[in-house]
């Protein structure tokens, strides 16, 4: 079953009347199909525990742009679940034509708005996944794992996907986990710049 299926990987658990309404089907199951958006160099299934695909943004930053997923972004990746059977049904949701799966895209509230605040107030489901950008995708693994395990997952995603570390910077909070990860600050800046200049990431152009 493969709500059931997306469960298990994904550590959730279903009560016994919940099992019992779940429908058999065919459909192969969704968090590998998802590993084949690695293979575009514009897309990523950032974490698959925290249900994220991020999409490829720009290589450089500067501390005032703005973090949204601009039009392109969003075709490209509108357009490479779609034969996954994902339809998009408004502004800022694309459904699975037979499955209770959805994909999220952050409502844009303000330009200078927090990119922790992408998916704080989002009304996600058990099997839904977010859309983001691969700052906001990091901002959610910092306010989702502990220190250590939320620097491991950043150094991994900026390796494909720079994120822009000023900006984070900026808006981090008073509480504990975020003035923690303002230590790793540097060491990722370097991961991120040794990644930037070397192949194949150095000829990457932002989605036009």
């Amino acid at each position: 079953m493969m709500l059931r299926t997306i469960a298990s990987l994904l550590g959730h658990q279903f009560a016994p009347d919940q099992e019992n309404n779940l429908k058999p089907t065919t459909v192969p199951d969704l968090i590998e199909d998802l590993r084949v958006l690695d293979q575009d160099p514009y897309l990523s299934l950032a974490d698959p525990e925290l249900r994220v695909i991020s999409v490829f943004d720009d290589l450089k930053y500067d501390r005032a742009d703005m973090d949204l997923l601009s039009g392109p972004m969003r075709r490209r990746v509108i357009d490479r679940i779609a034969p996954l059977g994902f339809k998009q049904v408004s502004g800022t949701v694309i459904s699975h034509k037979t499955e209770n799966v959805r994909m999220l895209l952050p409502k844009i509230h303000a330009l200078g708005a927090s990119p922790f605040d992408a998916t704080r107030y989002i009304d996600r489901g058990p099997n839904d996944f977010f859309i983001l950008t691969p700052t906001q995708a990091a901002c959610h693994m910092i306010d989702s794992y502990e220190h250590y395990e939320a620097v491991d997952r950043i150094k991994v995603l900026v390796t494909t996907q720079p994120i822009n570390l000023l900006r984070i910077m900026d808006f981090l909070e008073r509480k504990t986990s975020h003035q923690t990860f303002r230590s790793a600050i540097g060491h990722l800046k370097l991961v991120q710049r040794e990644a930037v200049e070397a192949e194949p990431l150095c000829r990457r152009r932002a989605l036009r």
